[in-house]
């Protein structure tokens, strides 16, 4: 049983025997929690490279916290600025996957996210992808508090997560829930429901950007932008190619790039963007 006292250990064994296996598709098994259809890919994509207007260019070192493998393409162009990228994951297989990716631009170290073990003001750009919300609830401050450590003057971090029953995916989910009901695809007790983001097989804690903001507001300023505005869930069940998905899809993110703000708060994935001012 997973509690709060053994999180990282059931989250390391996790991702080590299943989470970054890689499945007959070639995708790692973790992968079957996107939406990787092709009629999403374009809005995904374009989603993952938002990343890159927070980051600054170019520098020595980036840090990745909690890299995973760095399994999708976007994500290896948030380092191609930088001399070097390290990789601070506790997934011994995660960095394996990453130093087969990276090479020796890549630079792998195991590590807690929320205790780094690098000096103050030894990185360049950080970003972190997916990964606070796998940590306990008392462990949420601390990680952003090291992140901020290890950022070097006047540079910037980007940490993406998710939040935890966000406003405008909670508008939509009687919708999905009558859908279940209309099309035979009720949920049976006990049953797990595998369609949405938050069916990760691990440990998860997400909360919402209200309680992010007052948790940090006496440690450093943070700014709340858009990643993702939709969710997996909300991918799966209405976004249809033979139904326009891909315009819709594009409209979409033409209106998460005109109120970056309100979708990084009220979507389903922000962007939590820092600068270390001294």
């Amino acid at each position: 049983m997973m509690t709060e006292n053994n999180t990282k250990q059931q989250v390391r064994e996790f991702y080590d025997q299943i989470g970054w296996s890689q499945e007959d598709d070639g995708n790692y098994q973790n992968a079957r929690y996107e939406d990787l259809r092709p009629v999403s890919r374009e809005y995904i994509h374009k989603t993952r490279l938002r990343v890159n207007q927070h980051l600054l260019p170019s520098g020595k070192y980036l840090l990745d916290a909690g890299s995973g493998p760095v399994q999708y393409p976007e994500y290896l162009t948030y380092s191609e600025g930088y001399d070097y990228r390290v990789c601070a994951d506790i997934s011994i297989t995660a960095l394996q996957e990453a130093k087969k990716r990276l090479g020796d631009h890549g630079l792998c170290i195991v590590a807690d996210v929320a205790n780094l073990p690098f000096a103050p003001n030894a990185f360049d750009g950080i970003v972190s992808m997916h990964t606070i919300h796998h940590l306990p609830m008392d462990e949420h401050r601390a990680a952003y508090k090291e992140l901020y450590r290890v950022l070097g003057i006047e540079k910037k971090a980007v940490v993406v997560n998710g939040w935890g029953d966000p406003f405008l995916m909670k508008l939509v989910e009687p919708v999905i829930q009558l859908g279940r009901v209309l099309t035979g695809r009720s949920l049976k007790r006990g049953q797990k429901d595998i369609s949405g983001d938050d069916a990760t097989g691990t440990f998860v804690r997400k909360m919402n950007a209200r309680w992010l903001k007052n948790e940090l507001k006496d440690l450093f300023p943070i700014q709340i932008y858009v990643w993702r505005g939709l969710s997996t869930r909300f991918l799966r069940w209405f976004i249809r190619p033979q139904r326009g998905g891909k315009k819709l899809l594009q409209l979409a993110f033409w209106f998460e790039d005109r109120a970056p703000r309100f979708f990084g708060e009220n979507g389903q994935y922000p962007m939590i963007v820092f600068k270390k001012d001294q």
